[in-house]
């Protein structure tokens, strides 16, 4: 059972790639864990009724033994890999990020891999990961960088604000399964004043102590796993930069989802969206409630 009293339920998406095979993995190590059972889902487009007026059902039917093969495929590899794991596998007739966030509903973690077919070339995540870490109801993980887990590597939690709770919370239970340390980081760029290049020292250390408060309340969770091996940290810098240095030496990195800021902020916020784009390890993001 999980830490949470959940049935360990771990979904990933898959499509026939070798970094969704990779996600594929890592998900069953994480089910495994959790003493759950992975469910895979595989979307296909298929075919519109419109056009099955014009195409023949054989051409339909084509697309959905492929995709099935797929499947197959998966449970056999996935099976063979993590003997004893329940494995369901689920073919879903939509677009896959909206079959991924349906599927997703009744999921403690959804896995995904960096990149799906189509998007642009030049993103390293493709539209459906980036999609699902932005919309999905629980944790999302995507697969990304070093994905071989070693618990010497542990965990890293960013945090923004006292509301992070949440994401400390699923990093110590991470951490807590897999005997792993934990690093909480909150990073935060200094308030120049106007006109002078370098603010004063008596300056810094005020607004140390504030963003000192931060990381405190939001690290309250700690008090909750006495077990695991918790530093704090705060650092001063680019947040993204912060975290992304910090994912080399680590096997998660972990952060939270803020709810966008007006109409037209970015869903997963500038931060998130840098680190999912350059962190060297997976990178979990948790919904903040």
């Amino acid at each position: 059972m999980n830490h949470d009293g959940g049935s360990g339920r771990v979904l990933v998406g898959l499509d026939d790639t070798a970094n969704s095979w990779l996600a594929a993995d890592w998900a069953a190590g994480e089910a495994e864990l959790r003493g759950g059972m992975l469910r895979v889902v595989h979307a296909v487009h298929g075919i519109t009724e419109a056009e099955l007026e014009l195409v023949s059902q054989g051409a339909d039917q084509q697309v959905l033994d492929a995709a099935a093969g797929v499947l197959d495929d998966a449970r056999a590899r996935l099976a063979s890999a993590h003997p004893g794991l329940r494995i369901e596998t689920v073919l879903a007739r939509d677009h896959p990020a909206e079959a991924l966030l349906t599927a997703a509903e009744d999921a403690d973690m959804l896995v995904v891999g960096t990149r799906g077919r189509g998007g642009f070339a030049g993103l390293l995540l493709g539209s459906v990961s980036l999609k699902v870490a932005a919309h999905a109801a629980c944790p999302v993980v995507v697969a990304r960088g070093n994905t071989e887990r070693k618990a010497a590597d542990g965990i890293v939690v960013g945090v923004r604000d006292e509301r992070d709770e949440e994401a400390v919370r699923f990093a110590l239970a991470e951490a807590d399964l897999l005997r792993a340390p934990v690093r909480v980081v909150h990073a935060w760029t200094p308030l120049t004043h106007a006109g002078l290049m370098v603010p004063q020292v008596e300056d810094v250390d005020a607004e140390r102590q504030v963003h000192a408060r931060v990381l405190n309340h939001a690290a309250r969770p700690v008090a909750e796993y006495p077990q695991v091996h918790v530093d704090t940290e705060l650092a001063v810098g680019s947040p993204a930069a912060v975290l992304v240095e910090a994912s080399a030496g680590a096997g998660l990195l972990v952060l939270p989802r803020h709810p966008p800021a007006g109409r037209l902020g970015l869903r997963l916020g500038t931060v998130v969206h840098a680190v999912l784009h350059h962190a060297s390890c997976p990178v979990a993001v948790v919904p903040v409630r």
